[in-house]
């Protein structure tokens, strides 16, 4: 049976292929509403730093869905009115469409993340507009800390098998633990998405939040990590922070936000890194409708725009350098046989789950021993008074026959001492 994903990409090459015949040249998308002299469009820098604008030349992302597993996407009508196509709650707090804004603090934080990756903007080119506008969003609520019910890696293993049963293409997590280790149950949840060909995007976490190295799920084999650079390209003190497993920098500082209310702030980190690169990822499966999620990673690496003096091939501030959306697109990339972030599978085998080698098989007989004797019947006991035949036996009887002749020769030697000693005593002239 067709999986949807390759359902899609028929449809796409048929539509495609229609143009060609009709108009000779491959159709290329109707221009999208877009001012780039209003000002909230105006700040939105990364849209031409990361040649986003040029990407959208080729897509916009239809088509492709993304799953943002955060505190829930606000109903705001220009920002999400069609974008939002399912959702649900898996803190226990939450609505059941995964909408209401969770937290007092955070509350906003899931608005805020998808509105950079798909917010829709006004219909006449003007307000906040995500990188992939015309992909479909899942959004599935989570809470931290006592705006849960559930405890978080649970949410989050829920949130994961949920995004994927429903259709993401990919999904985006734009919290840390701010612990290298993470709970078991993320091993089969993680794996569940990678086996169903979803790409999975991760913030690398802030240093200005306390997080002075990456946590899970930034560490976890496989998905790809996401640092932040500000508005020269170079890497955010506050807003990122550092860590081998780190594949892409996307900005993270001056960054636009919508809030559940509707209202456009200003925000920074790679909470809102990772949803750039997310959107991205979203492009380029809608440009390439049956590329797997493994080359969209690829693609997203190595065509890096590389950063001068950063570590080669991979620097724990960088990673493989700045995320460029119109070269991923249209690069000429060859694909791969494995997951250039890592493999989880292969981690879990060896770190979790390794199993013992065989034990040799039992070759030679083993060897009968003879019984032994019987033991001796036990005697009677007698009174602890009175002598046993044994303690007759081998205690009195044997030291008697030592103590005797002891006495008979002590005797004899005190005897001899007193003959010699009288024989002096006679010898001695008397005066």
């Amino acid at each position: 049976m067709s999986s949807p994903r390759t359902l899609r990409g028929v449809v796409a090459l048929v539509v495609v292929a229609v143009s060609v015949l009709l108009t000779g040249a491959t159709a290329t998308p109707p221009p999208i509403p877009d001012d780039p002299a209003d000002p909230v469009r105006a700040s939105e820098y990364w849209l031409d730093g990361a040649r986003i604008r040029e990407a959208w030349q080729t897509t916009r992302g239809k088509g492709v869905t993304i799953a943002v597993i955060d505190t829930g996407i606000g109903k705001v009508p220009e920002t999400f009115g069609d974008a939002v196509v399912g959702g649900t709650d898996v803190s226990g707090t939450g609505t059941p469409d995964g909408r209401t804004p969770l937290g007092a603090v955070d509350g906003n934080h899931g608005s805020w993340v998808a509105s950079l990756a798909a917010g829709r903007g006004a219909a006449d080119g003007t307000g906040m507009i995500g990188v992939a506008p015309e992909a479909n969003l899942l959004s599935i609520s989570v809470g931290f800390g006592a705006a849960a019910a559930v405890p978080f890696t649970e949410q989050v293993a829920k949130g994961m098998h949920w995004a994927v049963d429903n259709g993401a293409d990919v999904i985006n997590l734009s919290f840390t633990t701010n612990t290298l280790d993470w709970d078991e149950s993320w091993d089969d949840a993680f794996l569940y998405a990678f086996e169903h060909d979803v790409v999975v995007v991760v913030a690398a976490g802030n240093r200005g939040s306390g997080t002075s190295i990456i946590g899970a799920p930034a560490t976890i084999p496989g998905v790809l990590t996401v640092g932040g650079v500000d508005q020269t390209g170079t890497a955010s003190v506050e807003a990122s922070t550092q860590g081998i497993t780190i594949g892409i920098s996307a900005p993270s500082e001056g960054l636009l936000g919508v809030s559940a209310d509707g209202k456009v702030v200003p925000w920074r980190g790679t909470s809102g890194a990772a949803p750039i690169v997310s959107g991205i990822a979203a492009l380029i499966r809608a440009a390439h409708p049956d590329i797997k999620a493994i080359d969209v990673i690829n693609r997203i690496i190595k065509t890096a725009i590389p950063v001068e003096g950063a570590k080669k091939p991979q620097d724990p501030l960088y990673g493989y350098g700045l995320v460029d959306a119109a070269a991923a697109i249209s690069a000429d990339i060859a694909p791969v046989e494995k997951n250039p972030m890592g493999d989880l599978a292969e981690w879990v085998h060896y770190y979790r789950r390794a199993e013992t080698a065989p034990q040799p098989e039992q070759t030679v007989a083993p060897i009968e021993v003879p019984p032994l004797p019987a033991a001796d019947a036990p005697t009677e006991a007698g009174s602890p008074l009175l002598p046993s035949a044994e303690s007759l036996r081998y205690g009195t009887l044997p030291l008697v026959a030592l103590t005797v002749p002891g006495i008979l020769v002590a005797l004899g030697v005190t005897a001899a001492a007193r003959r010699i000693r009288s024989a002096r005593v006679s010898r001695t002239p008397r005066p």
